[in-house]
């Protein structure tokens, strides 16, 4: 999103001075604004266009958003406050970081890719007060907002105020809806390179899962199979973190369950390369190479872990034979 899409859209209605209109009989360019946006509240407070359409559902209470944004006054071609400019904005939780109630009432309405433009009366943004310097008294501001994703983290926040006991009666569906929404979170940490707290969702929704009281055979089932990806999660997360021993411990996790995952193997062949135990590492790839024998990430790491291993044998063999020549020299 381009923090400059109020100017594409509205520039013809901005003298080249950037002056409020003298000629009345013109709109300004909020007011032609209002002409194409939809009143969400009934009572002119918020004002709402979508630019692009968004998919599936609206934002749930107290999710968790990240959000582009811009924030402009009337006759201004800059914003005076915008976040598009970095690569990985922060998450922002509903009901506790948006300040701006107009802002937190229209991301209600918005759904995952939408980009939409807000604009707010005084009520629902800075007050009559406004927010000087930057923000005048009494100002109408527009918002510019893409909604990047959203997690519905408040059934998260709702199932972990429960007692064990409460947890455990809470049906299954919803109870790995709300571990999959803490993976999501993990996930997205993952992605920005936050790999501790990636590890820390990752352990909070393994932990959930490894203390539920199962009732059925079944139950058991689906809990081990969303183990699964929890723990390969893991595994490559203490690889970044340069723990292989750890990574090694979650990818055995994974082949208790699942003895032929050829993930879980490849992370056992990576961990044990870090380990530089290299024999180890050539067994797991070669047997994950006989599951998916045209895999270029495990025959280009099978191909790493022979060179690193012939490496290792000459040099063994450089020592031996260094050894014997200097007993033979005494």
């Amino acid at each position: 999103m381009s923090g400059n899409g109020l100017i594409s859209s509205i520039r013809r209605f901005i003298n080249t001075e950037a002056q409020p209109r003298t000629n009345n009989s013109q709109p300004s360019p909020f007011e032609h604004l209002r002409q194409q946006m939809d009143d969400l509240l009934g009572d002119g407070g918020i004002l709402k266009e979508v630019v692009q359409p968004g998919v599936g559902p609206p934002v749930p209470q107290n999710a968790s958003v990240l959000i582009h944004y811009s924030g402009f006054l009337e006759y201004s071609d800059q914003p005076f406050e915008s976040n598009t400019y970095n690569k990985y904005p922060q998450m922002l939780k509903l009901g506790r970081d948006v300040t701006l109630a107009g802002l937190e009432l229209g991301l209600y309405t918005m759904k995952k890719g939408e980009f939409c433009r807000f604009l707010f009366q005084p009520q629902y943004a800075f007050g009559e007060m406004g927010c000087p310097p930057l923000i005048p008294a009494a100002a109408t501001v527009l918002y510019e907002v893409q909604l990047l994703d959203f997690f519905d983290s408040g059934q998260v926040d709702e199932f972990l105020t429960l007692s064990p006991e409460e947890q455990n009666t809470v049906p299954l569906s919803r109870f790995l809806d709300v571990v999959g929404t803490i993976r999501s979170l993990g996930n997205r940490c993952f992605k920005q390179s936050r790999y501790y707290n990636a590890k820390d969702r990752y352990k909070q929704a393994m932990t959930l899962m490894e203390s539920r009281g199962s009732q059925s055979e079944a139950e058991k089932e689906s809990i081990k199979t969303a183990l699964l990806p929890l723990y390969l999660n893991l595994s490559l997360t203490e690889l970044r973190l340069d723990s292989p021993q750890k990574a090694l411990k979650y990818s055995n996790k994974v082949l208790k369950i699942d003895s032929n995952n050829t993930k879980a193997l490849f992370r056992c062949g990576q961990a044990y390369l870090e380990l530089q135990e290299y024999e180890s590492a050539q067994s797991c790839l070669i047997t994950a190479q006989a599951k998916r024998p045209f895999d270029s990430d495990i025959n280009n790491l099978l191909r790493k872990v022979a060179l690193f291993y012939k490496d290792n044998l000459d040099k063994e063999k450089d020592m031996y034979s260094k050894m014997c020549k200097d007993l033979r020299g005494q």
